[in-house]
């Protein structure tokens, strides 16, 4: 750029140089030249739909709903239009193969509209991860082994069989996996005291680079099938002494901020998986307070802080839960949002009209929460673009 400038200051020399004509003083004052204003980039078509919905709409979409997976649970089917709940869950089991699912998930999806997701269209989750953890069962869903079990296996064949099993979901009308399970059991012996992950099997094996490597050849797969995958249980549930599905005041004592054992978690947030699922736990070194789903340092500070997480946070389920049941349910919900969740799972409808409400009301009334509630809404509806869930600009009522 040197020489087009010496260039350029040379013909204005020379040309003044050879001039006849008499040139005039500069001014005084030289006005400062006008700065560019850039553009501001075009909206996504996340934030037009965001922008599209009414406050309700927009609450409706931070529920995950249950329904069993073999049959229509009607109060989840009218939360849809009533609630304008905008996520559902394939709950229990059903060994009836795919047809079940399918029809209980095509009902569900039938109930967006304008009026009650402004036609955004649902993201229908379950638990498949395999072993004694397989909701969907029976013909046309293959053999899933336990996480073990699959830890055995090399990488590349855990992602080519994850993504048939995303291919068999997808089938059923499930687009978002509760899985894989990225918590580590740090060896067999502790497997026996762990009963929310060890005793299951559902640890990929015993070290973080093992759990590392099959975790995310399992979520990679998923991808591949075009079914979202939800890693859990941030920040782990490896080595805690009791389930938080069946017991309260479930304690990490171990657990640090530079904890070798979130390194699964960190490497699945560096590959962009879209959802995080919280465990319920209380972790002593992290926020002795609050149990994890619960906490903002936990949410705020570790995992979108420190790990760089942009997308959706998810609860683990905040309706049976033990280990949140001192709290009434609208609680639960109101604790998870402010803590900076995104997704409020509920695996039985009776509590979601009251947690419902109590969420729009604070939305209404208080300006920073209704702030978070937006934000929360932008991140899933984020997500749903990139599955394709989102209406086409131009979509009729």
């Amino acid at each position: 750029m040197a020489t087009p400038i010496r260039r350029l200051f040379g013909c204005a020399l020379l040309g003044t140089s050879l001039s006849l004509t008499p040139v005039a003083p500069a001014p005084a004052h030289i006005p400062e030249p006008v700065p560019l204003r850039l553009a501001a980039p075009a909206p996504t078509r996340a934030e037009q739909v965001l922008e599209e919905m009414t406050l309700a709409q927009q609450v409706g979409q931070l529920f995950v709903v249950g329904t069993r997976a073999d049959q229509i649970d009607r109060r989840t089917l009218r939360q849809i239009g009533d609630l304008h709940v905008g996520n559902v869950m394939l709950t229990g089991r059903s060994r009836h193969g795919v047809r079940a699912p399918a029809r209980v998930s095509r009902a569900m999806r039938g109930q967006v509209s304008a009026a009650a997701t402004a036609r955004v269209r649902l993201f229908v989750a379950t638990d498949q991860e395999g072993g004694l953890v397989r909701v969907l069962q029976g013909h046309g869903f293959s053999p899933m082994p336990s996480a073990l079990v699959q830890g055995r296996w090399s990488p590349r064949r855990l992602r080519a069989a994850a993504q048939r099993w995303a291919h068999e979901l997808r089938r059923a009308g499930v687009n978002l996996d509760l899985a894989p399970v990225l918590d580590t059991v740090p060896g067999r012996r502790a497997a026996e005291h762990n009963p929310p992950i060890g005793a299951y099997d559902r640890q990929y094996g015993f070290t973080p680079k093992a759990v590392t490597a099959h975790g995310l050849a399992f979520a990679r797969g998923l991808a591949d099938g075009r079914v979202a995958a939800a890693v859990k249980h941030f920040p782990g549930l490896g080595r805690v002494r009791a389930n938080t599905d069946t017991a309260a005041d479930v304690v990490d004592r171990v657990t640090r901020r530079d904890d070798p054992y979130l390194r699964p978690f960190r490497a699945a947030v560096e590959a962009g998986v879209p959802v995080v699922m919280m465990s319920t736990a209380r972790y002593t070194h992290l926020d002795p307070q609050h149990p994890a789903a619960f906490s903002p340092y936990v949410i705020g500070e570790l995992l979108r802080g420190d790990l760089g997480f942009g997308g959706v946070v998810i609860s683990d389920d905040l309706a049976h839960a033990k280990q949140v049941a001192g709290l009434r349910p609208a609680e639960r919900a109101l604790r998870f949002l402010a803590a900076g969740g995104d997704l409020v799972l509920s695996v039985d409808p009776a509590p979601v009209p009251a947690m419902y409400r109590a969420v729009l009301a604070r939305a209404r009334h208080d300006p920073a929460f209704r702030d978070l509630v937006r934000a929360s809404a932008l991140r899933v509806l984020t997500a749903k673009q990139a599955h394709g869930l989102l209406p086409r600009r131009g979509d009729g009522g």
